[in-house]
């Protein structure tokens, strides 16, 4: 058995090996597959062309000094290689997804056929606006969509994603406070809030200050209003917060920081689980983030793509980014830019983003939203909230749910480790979901929460896949509770065995180099991108 240059451990053969014969590592139809450099080498190719004529370079120095140090290999080779590596995947069309926080549920076929439409799909964006009017329309109906979701004034479309919302949000908040000559330099962050929150805030330049949760797991109003001051700009508070909680006490937030002269930053990260159901700006919010890709239903994970527009308060609105979809009295549309910023959005903080956004995901929330219409809408936020409660009401007699006393949850049950044995832990759980044939769930966050487990089932799962994933869940949890040892060696059935995620994290492999022989220093001459 040997260690491959990624760090993980090949599963061992479980059938005996006859004589003569070769292990390969397979396990039925799951085919052990090595790393494409292993398959292919840099001194073949899978396609013949013929010699070029000979030809002065036009590269100068910047002409390549050695091999590039790629594999080549046929077309077969090459598809079957990213077709086994895809089943060794798990994605969302496979199963449940429980990833708590993340809210990663089915998208319909028909959005991304939406998506795919030539008008949208081949589009570019230096393309002249008369050429692209119906992606303007889009662009600025799915923005009126969300003003009125979400009972704001404005929203800037261009964000790329919930982080990059986050920033936009609080940069409108800075510009808004120069603007009337208010130096402030403290952001508070309940407890409860996401992780990205605080660091968006020291990004931007703000000190950062805690402030703690209730052991309802809600924010501590007194702690808050006793913390309020000339020095603080904003509370970035998560609703639905990191514990699954609606926060009660939000219009008493929002009025309190309203009076002590800040702005009130909402995490709309959760807005599944209340969309058509209750507006933000209603409850006093100034600025929150939507995550298309979660509400609104589109592929991401892996690093996207995502979109995350933001919706402004009428306090705000005036502050927001560059560009916006602006449509004129003759029904025509245009992208407001810099060269009309002085007459059309003087107060404008800047640009965001290079260009517009992501029109797929543009696309494909407007297609979900109007599929749905607004009592679909609602049953979205209706179902994933049951949803949650099922598992929270299932589990809490094997795991230690440690807000189920605070009555119900919203989208995503959190549990605890509370109860294992000694030297168990949530990360033995994890693993062990492996071998049921579920991802596990988000693991040791949020922090308020030792070994914290969150799981969110979403709506798009029925009753029958989340009775699957509970039987599963509760067997593995009587077993961590009874100390059983197998747990330690789990996954047993996954292509891998467990990772040193330590070691992993410290020390990870990330360039290929070819195996030197015994003796020999590495080759390098493999290294991607290598000059």
């Amino acid at each position: 058995m040997t260690i491959n240059q990624s760090g993980w451990k090949p599963t061992a053969p479980t059938a005996a090996t006859s004589a003569g014969a070769t292990t390969t590592g397979n396990r039925a139809l799951m085919l052990e597959e090595p790393l494409i450099f292993e398959i292919g080498d840099s001194q073949s190719t899978g396609v013949d062309f013929a010699q070029p004529k000979p030809a002065a370079s036009r590269l100068g120095g910047l002409a390549r000094k050695r091999e590039i140090g790629l594999p080549g290999l046929s077309e077969p080779e090459a598809v079957r290689h990213y077709t086994r590596l895809s089943r060794q995947n798990y994605a969302i069309d496979l199963g449940l997804f429980p990833l708590g926080s993340c809210t990663m549920k089915h998208n319909p076929r028909l959005n991304e056929k939406m998506a795919r439409l030539p008008g949208f799909a081949d589009i570019h964006p230096l393309q002249p606006q008369e050429t692209v009017q119906g992606a303007l329309e889009l662009i600025n109906r799915l923005a009126f969509w969300l003003i009125d979701l979400t009972g704001m004034h404005g929203v800037a479309m261009s964000p790329k994603a919930g982080a990059h919302g986050e920033l936009c949000g609080i940069l409108c908040i800075r510009s808004a406070l120069e603007a009337r000559g208010d130096a402030r330099s403290v952001v508070l962050v309940p407890e409860s809030a996401h992780g990205t929150n605080p660091a968006t805030a020291a990004f931007a330049g703000y000190k950062v200050e805690d402030i703690p949760a209730t052991a309802a797991g809600r924010v501590d109003l007194a702690a808050l209003k006793a913390r309020l001051g000339p020095d603080v700009a904003a509370v970035m508070i998560t609703n639905p917060n990191t514990c699954g909680l609606f926060e009660p006490e939000m219009k008493a937030i929002s009025d309190a920081v309203h009076a002590a002269g800040a702005f009130v930053y909402c995490d709309g990260a959760n807005f599944n689980a209340i969309v058509g159901k209750v507006r933000p700006g209603d409850l006093g919010i100034d600025a929150m983030h939507i995550n298309l890709h979660k509400t609104f239903s589109t592929p991401h994970g892996g690093g996207g793509p995502g979109s995350g527009p933001v919706v402004l308060s009428e306090a705000l609105s005036p502050y927001g980014p560059l560009p916006f979809a602006a449509k004129y009295p003759d029904g025509s549309f245009k992208m407001v830019e810099e060269e009309h910023a002085a007459d059309e959005h003087p107060d404008n903080f800047g640009r965001m983003v290079a260009f517009h956004g992501q029109m797929g995901m543009f696309t494909r929330a407007l297609s979900y939203i109007i599929s749905h219409g607004a009592d679909g809408l609602a049953q979205v936020a209706e179902d994933s909230v049951l949803n949650a409660n099922y598992v929270l009401r299932s589990l809490e007699g094997v795991l230690d749910a440690p807000f189920a006393h605070s009555g119900p949850c919203m989208h995503e049950a959190i549990f605890s480790d509370r109860g294992f044995a000694d030297g168990f832990s949530t990360i033995d759980v994890a693993k062990a979901l492996i071998d049921e044939g579920f991802h596990p769930m988000t693991m040791y966050f949020p922090l308020v929460v030792h070994g914290a487990m969150l799981i969110e089932p979403t709506e798009t799962e029925s009753k029958a896949a989340l009775d699957q994933f509970i039987a599963a869940l509760r067997s593995i949890a009587e077993r961590a509770r009874a100390g059983d040892e197998a747990l330690k060696t789990a996954p047993v059935h996954a292509p891998r065995r467990r990772l040193d995620e330590t070691l992993a994290a410290r020390k990870p492999v990330l360039t290929y180099q070819t195996p030197a022989p015994d003796g020999a220093e590495p080759g390098v001459g493999t290294e991607i991108g290598g000059r």
